[in-house]
């Protein structure tokens, strides 16, 4: 029988081990949904220094682009456009 860690690695070879924060998790949820798993350090800072309602509403908009090549590229022009939106 395997330990729950090594099916985890074969499962995620790629994903980052050390997850202590929640803003970590949250970034690692966020590079999976987008199917962005070479960016992950990318959504984690972006988990750490956005407010999670701009994030969370980014993400529901690229959730509705089925038809897209890149969520991760709708995912950051609507967050773009909500933060401008935002300061005005």
């Amino acid at each position: 029988m395997k330990r729950l860690g090594q099916i985890l690695e074969e499962r995620n070879p790629n994903r980052p081990k050390n997850l202590s924060q929640e803003f970590q998790v949250y970034g690692v949820f966020l590079a999976d949904t987008l199917g962005d798993p070479e960016h992950y350090s990318l959504y984690i800072k972006l988990a750490k220094e956005y407010e999670r309602s701009l994030l969370e509403e980014a993400l529901n908009y690229t959730k509705g682009y089925t038809s897209a090549k890149s969520k991760a590229r709708v995912f950051m022009w609507k967050l773009q456009q909500l933060k401008n939106d935002k300061k005005t």
